[in-house]
């Protein structure tokens, strides 16, 4: 069956219409149904009654003439293709509807019936492939519209010729602004040389353009993007252009960053941060896991946690793992080892970490090391403890004072009151002295735990201290106990009073001897320490700056971790009942803490113990006790003795009479301060109580100093804090007397007094 053609012939020329209507005739290839018409008005209303493959289009017509004949027939009809019918004097007029989109002419004194109709055909072919890449063209731009990534096309040298919305978006420039070299003002400056080597590179020699690059706009965003190029190629294989796409990764970067910045947070933070999967592997370990075990990631990635941490996995980390995969998560303390071997006590947190879809992953494990807090947290505790204690002891023992101090005042008179007595009756006398004065040293040696122990502060060399003792206890102490000293020449001189710093060496060296039953080795050693704020920040009771070590070790049983937490509790002892009072560590914490210093113990079941006695160091030379002054009876003068225990102001009146003082006596202070104004004139000293009920010791002093600005102020008392020491010193008291004491005592400080 013969191909049917559908021809529109516009022609006014009837020779030239009957011409082409024979010659499309003896076409047999072919069946042409051929319609004509005269003008160009009749070709549009001809158009739309009917369809037609291809038009034949003579440019000379009555209502239209020329170029501008073809022009307004294909603004209409763009889809059909046209042939455009000329004589032999227009082939330039025909070339010029060529160029305005004519499929092809022909010369009508030249066409054949075969020519015709290859030409139909050609132009058919010719506008079917238009009309396909316009189609295609079409898609491309629908596509590229709506694609979600820049896309851009370029001509054969690479000038661009096409941007969708999306890369115009991304760039921040209109289509006319990215056209030719355009685009390259929209790479960010940073960026710009690497991306224009990176592109010539590509379409000059044909390698792959793939590049990461961004965009800064005109607004100052900067817009991340992976652009991709690939060549265009005709059927020949020559290069027409390029197509290429910039995807934006804008989000990706910024997550990737964010992703850097907590990766770099992690291992900012000292806590350590660790990843485990579900076999206990280790997949993620940072910088404050380095710092706290001292494992590198490397040492650690892909290893069992446990055999790390552990020698044998404690309960509490499987009940910690149950709890986790059960509840999502799991908080507590775990006692842990370090690479050195070292025991930690670290505060850990466990979190489940799932997948998208819920599928359990891993576990993140926040773990911080509390060893130091919890050591700080238990002296603390026991700090607490001892005050509350040395409360309790304080108020006793003032007391205990109150009553030992006519006790021991009368033991010393009874000799004097009756020096012809049987010899029995003399060693009575003695008894009950020397048992007042024990009761009394257990008295202070309470309030030296409660309050610390105030006493006659000199710079002492230590060293010609333990020197002294180590002769003592050389003597005193069994052979099969060693005694070794290691006291350096260049020790540095303390403040303090010698007593009581041999009380505290010899406490501490008579608890290491109780220790060596079987025998061992006893040593004393000295250090010069510089304090610093590290140390500090570890003890409590220590402050920044010099201090010289004392050390007492032994080599004995040692101690228990629940014993040392109590060693320093008055009243507490391990020892057997009548062996020990339990005070001797409460009077060594006491001294020290009066002292300004603080005691360290170290010690190990089985591997002995060391205490170690930090006292701030002080620089001048060592000073020298003075000698005790020989006790003189008085010259009659005045005391006012104001106490509100009677038993006390009893015995003090018949100690002073004793030695030829005279004595007036007040209950309290108001009776004090109207003896004082009445008698002025007569009162020597004032020996004043300063905890009494109705009107306290401090307040009738200064009202006193009112009456008599130069009046001379003995203070007495069985408990007296420091502050209140200090307080009293500062309204002007001569000489302070601690109860229980005794008549040499009070007559020495008299003595002083008067004299002063």
């Amino acid at each position: 069956m013969a191909e049917t053609i559908q021809v529109l012939l516009v022609e006014d020329n009837p020779g030239d219409i009957l011409l082409l209507e024979q010659l499309l005739g003896e076409v047999s290839s072919v069946q042409c149904q051929l319609a004509s018409v005269e003008r160009l008005d009749e070709a549009f209303l001809c158009l739309e009654q009917e369809g037609f493959d291809i038009i034949l289009l003579d440019l000379t017509l009555p209502d239209s003439h020329g170029l501008q004949t073809f022009v307004k027939l294909h603004n209409q009809v763009p889809g059909i293709p046209i042939i455009v019918l000329t004589g032999l004097n227009d082939e330039t007029l025909a070339i010029g509807a060529m160029q305005q989109g004519a499929q092809d002419y022909l010369v009508k004194a030249q066409v054949s019936g075969d020519l015709l109709v290859r030409c139909m055909r050609y132009a058919m072919e010719r506008q079917k492939a238009e009309e396909a890449l316009r189609q295609s063209e079409e898609r491309f731009r629908s596509l590229s519209a709506s694609a979600p990534i820049g896309i851009y096309q370029t001509d054969a040298d690479g000038m661009f010729i096409y941007t969708n919305d999306l890369w115009q978006e991304i760039s921040g420039l209109t289509l006319e602004e990215s056209l030719g070299n355009g685009w390259v003002k929209s790479i960010h400056p940073h960026d710009r040389q690497i991306v224009l080597d990176k592109w010539y590179k590509f379409i000059h020699s044909g390698s792959e353009f793939s590049l990461e690059f961004r965009f800064l706009t005109l607004a100052g965003d900067v817009r991340w993007v992976f652009g991709r190029a690939t060549p265009m190629e005709s059927p020949r294989g020559r290069i027409t252009g390029y197509v290429g796409v910039n995807e934006d990764i804008t989000a990706r970067k910024q997550a990737e960053e964010k992703i850097r910045e907590q990766a770099a947070l992690l291992n900012v933070t000292t806590d350590a941060i660790l990843v485990r999967d579900l076999d206990n592997r280790i997949l993620f370990w940072n910088k404050g896991a380095e710092h706290i075990y001292g494992w590198q990631e490397s040492q650690v990635y892909g290893k069992n946690a446990s055999e790390l941490f552990y020698q044998e996995t404690p309960p509490e980390v499987e009940t910690a793992l149950l709890t986790t995969m059960n509840q999502g998560k799991w908080q507590g303390e775990l006692s842990q080892l370090t690479c050195a071997g070292e025991e930690i006590l670290v505060e850990s947190r466990w979190t489940l970490v799932c997948e998208r879809q819920g599928k359990t992953q891993s576990i993140l494990t926040v773990n911080t090391d509390i060893t130091e807090k919890k050591q700080l947290e238990s002296q603390f505790f026991r700090t607490q403890r001892l005050e509350s204690i040395g409360t309790l002891a304080s108020g006793i023992a003032h007391d205990l004072n109150n009553i030992l101090t006519p006790i021991l005042a009368v033991s010393q008179l009874l000799p004097m009151k009756f020096p012809d007595v049987d010899e029995q009756t003399q060693h009575l006398f003695e008894i009950l002295e020397d048992s007042t004065r024990r009761a009394a040293e257990l008295v202070k040696q309470v309030l030296s735990f409660a309050r610390g122990v105030q006493g006659k502060r000199i710079h002492l060399q230590m060293r010609h201290l333990i020197k002294e003792l180590s002769k003592i206890l050389k003597e005193t102490f069994p052979k099969y106990i060693e005694v070794s000293l290691d006291i350096p020449q260049n020790l540095w001189m303390v403040s303090g009073d010698s007593t009581q710093l041999h009380q505290v060496l010899m406490n501490l060296c008579v608890n290491a001897r109780d220790a060596m039953q079987e025998g061992g080795k006893l040593t004393i050693s000295g250090e010069n320490f510089l304090l610093d704020q590290n140390y500090a920040r570890m003890h409590l009771e220590a402050k920044v700056g010099a201090y010289i070590a004392i050390a007492v070790s032994d080599t004995g049983v040692g101690i228990s971790p629940e014993i040392v937490e109590r060693i320093f509790e008055p009243f507490f002892t391990t020892k057997e009942l009548g062996k020990g009072t339990g005070l001797g560590l409460a009077t060594v914490l006491g001294i020290v803490k009066s002292h300004g210093g603080f005691v360290n113990v170290y010690s190990e079941e089985g591997q002995g113990t060391c205490f170690k006695v930090y006292l701030p160091a002080v620089e001048g030379m060592e000073t020298q006790d003075e000698q005790d002054v020989q006790l003189t009876m008085g010259n009659g003068e005045v005391i006012l003795i104001v106490d509100d225990e009677s038993s006390i102001t009893e015995i003090t009146r018949a100690s002073l009479e004793a030695y030829n003082y005279r004595t007036m006596i007040a209950s309290d202070g108001i009776e004090a301060i109207a003896n004082f104004a009445q008698n002025k004139d007569n009162i020597h000293v004032v020996l004043m109580d300063m905890m009494m009920p109705a009107l306290d010791g401090l307040t009738a002093i200064r009202a006193m100093q009112k009456i008599n600005p130069s009046v001379k102020i003995i203070a007495s008392s069985g408990l007296m804090s420091s502050h209140k020491l200090t307080e009293a010193q500062a309204v002007g008291i001569k000489a302070f007397l601690s109860k229980p004491y005794t008549v040499k005592e009070l007559l020495h400080t008299l003595q002083e007094v008067i004299q002063s």
